[in-house]
Parts: C-alpha cells; structure tokens; sequence
C-alpha cells in the first residue's frame, strides 16, 4: 500500500532544540543547537513509518521572534509544498503556534490538510513529547477523517481546530486547549484517529482573504484592560499607526472608563475598535452602548485571535457591517 506524501516544514521552537544534555529541559535555548527537519526524522525514525515524508527546512526560529512578515512567508512555503503533497506537517514553537496555526486557517488556498505541532519539552531531552506528536502530526495529516477541517494542532495526542485552541500552560505537557468548545479528537496509541466534532465556522481554503504576494498586513494593535487603566496606550497606538484597535476587556467585555474615552479618538479617526475579552473563553456580547459607537465583538476569539481576523478583514474592508459579518462567520 503506498504511503500518503507528506511535506514536514520546519520553523524551529522547542520540538527543534537541543538542550546541553538529556536534563536540560529549560533553559535549551542558551545552548543555541537546533535540529533540521533531517535529524529530528532521524532522532524519531518510528514516526515516519506512517507516511513518505519529504523534509523542508524553513528555518529555525524562536516563536516568540514569529510575525506578520514570517506568517507571509511561511504561507508561500506551505503553498508550494501542498501542490506535490497530500499534506503538510508544520513544527512550530509553542509560544505563538496557536497564531501561525489561525493565520493559516484563515490564508491558505489548498485542499490538503495542514497541521501545527511543536513540543513542550526539547527533543534531545529527558521524556521528551516531541517523538510522539511528530508521529502523530503526520498521521493526523494522513489522515482522510481530517480533511475539511482547516488547520488543525496535534499534540499531548488531541487534535484541534486552530481557531479555538489556545496555550493554557506555561510548561505543562496538557497546555493546548480549547476552552469553550473541547478538541476535536484524538491520535491515539493504537494509531487510530478518532474525530468526534468539526469546525463549522468557515475556514480555509474557502475564505475571503487572499493574501498571496503581499509582504505585510494591517498593523492592529492589542490594549490589555485592568482596574484602573488610563487612555494613554490607546492614544499611543493610535499614534503610532495602528489600523484597528483590539481591546483584550475585563470580562464580561467592558475597558476602563479612560480606556472608554480615549476610543472615542479612534472613532473619530475611522480606526476599527474590536472588543475581546482577557478571561480566555467566553462570548463577548453586543452591548447596545458599544454596537451604537461602532464597536465590534470579537464573539469568543481571544485577544490575539481577534487580531489576527482583524489583520485578514483589513485586507477586504474596514467598513463596520463588513467587520461584524466576518466576525460572525469565521
């Protein structure tokens, strides 16, 4: 039986480091080593048996350092990739990999299945998760039960949609999660994949957005609410060229009152204001007060979630109705 083909693309983070010794599961990145998609396939041979796998160095890049620009780039790649393969494995750093994984939901055109891992301990350490969610990222992309379902996330054996999962953990192994909705299956040891659910909010490749060619996106700015907060960061991004404004509010979707004030500015200026909401799950809901002033709920998208929307609806419209219906179909 012919093993599916599938591309392995890698970005770097902590399922590509290499710590100084099998104990060094902390502080890896002082040691500066990282492995190439060649020598982790060789460190964990047993994944591959699933699947033809073709490797693709992208680069070897902290998560942290990923953006807009890389976001762009690695789009390109995956594209590339997807044309001679049945799917795409992406290994990615834990600390942003749930936005490389949204943004891909929302920006790629194939019909393959795309997935994002990434590890929370390094792959030359000491009970190492890196193995096991290689080998499951390129079963969860073999798999036929997960087509259609845009770009999923693999790991700790839990398949998620990349809309919904968030890290929940600083360096606990169960950190991926999707609070208000639960996963979409797993990969379980038995190399059975299991779905139970699937994303019916739309998704790639039937978007809108086509971002193909460009080498940036709309610059839109996070402003974080607490008790007691001034206007002074709004009125900071505003000047500093921000598009649109997301306010990451005090739950149930409400900023400080300066912060309140200083938006009227934003209005004012015809910068697109998206309430979300700090708690990390839940609505936030249409308050006639904000839907009145133009502002927009992010429904249940985290702050950095509603972001990277924002960024992708900036290149389709920044008119209020427009921004609203994106936000209730995606």
């Amino acid at each position: 039986m012919t093993k599916p083909k599938i591309a392995l693309v890698t970005t770097g983070g902590t399922i590509g480091s290499k710590g100084k010794d099998s104990l060094d599961t902390f502080d890896y990145g002082a040691h500066g080593e990282r492995y190439g998609p060649k020598e982790l396939l060789d460190l964990f041979p047993e994944a591959a048996s699933v699947a033809d796998v073709t490797p693709v160095d992208f680069g070897r890049i902290s998560s942290s350092a990923i953006g807009p620009e890389t976001w762009l780039e690695l789009l390109a790649k995956v594209e590339d990739v997807a044309k001679v393969h049945d799917g795409v494995v992406i290994t990615h750093g834990t600390a942003s990999l749930e936005e490389t994984a949204y943004f891909l939901h929302l920006a790629h055109k194939s019909h393959n299945t795309i997935v994002v891992i990434g590890a929370q301990r390094p792959s030359s350490g000491f009970a190492t998760d890196g193995g096991a969610n290689l080998r499951n990222g390129l079963q969860v992309a073999s798999a036929p039960e997960c087509k259609g379902m845009g770009v999923l996330t693999i790991l700790n054996n839990e398949i998620q949609c990349a809309r919904e999962v968030t890290k929940t953990s600083t360096y606990r192994l169960q950190t991926f999660r999707a609070p208000d909705m639960g996963m979409l299956g797993h990969a379980d040891p038995d190399d059975r994949i299991s779905v139970y659910r699937k994303p019916t909010r739309r998704h790639a490749p039937d978007t809108e957005f086509n971002v193909a060619g460009r080498h940036s996106l709309p610059r839109v700015d996070i402003i974080y609410s607490y008790a007691g907060a001034s206007g002074d960061q709004v009125a900071a991004v505003i000047s500093g060229g921000a598009e649109a404004i997301v306010m990451a509010t005090m739950p149930p979707g409400t900023p400080a009152p300066d912060q309140k004030r200083a938006l009227q500015e934003a209005n004012a200026k015809g910068i697109p204001v998206i309430f979300s909401s700090r708690a990390g799950s839940g609505r936030v809901l249409d308050r006639s007060e904000y839907f009145n002033q133009g502002w927009i709920s992010a429904d249940n998208l985290n702050p950095q979630k509603a972001r990277i929307l924002t960024m992708m609806a900036l290149t389709v419209s920044k008119e209020t109705s427009e921004l609203r219906r994106m936000f209730a179909e995606y």
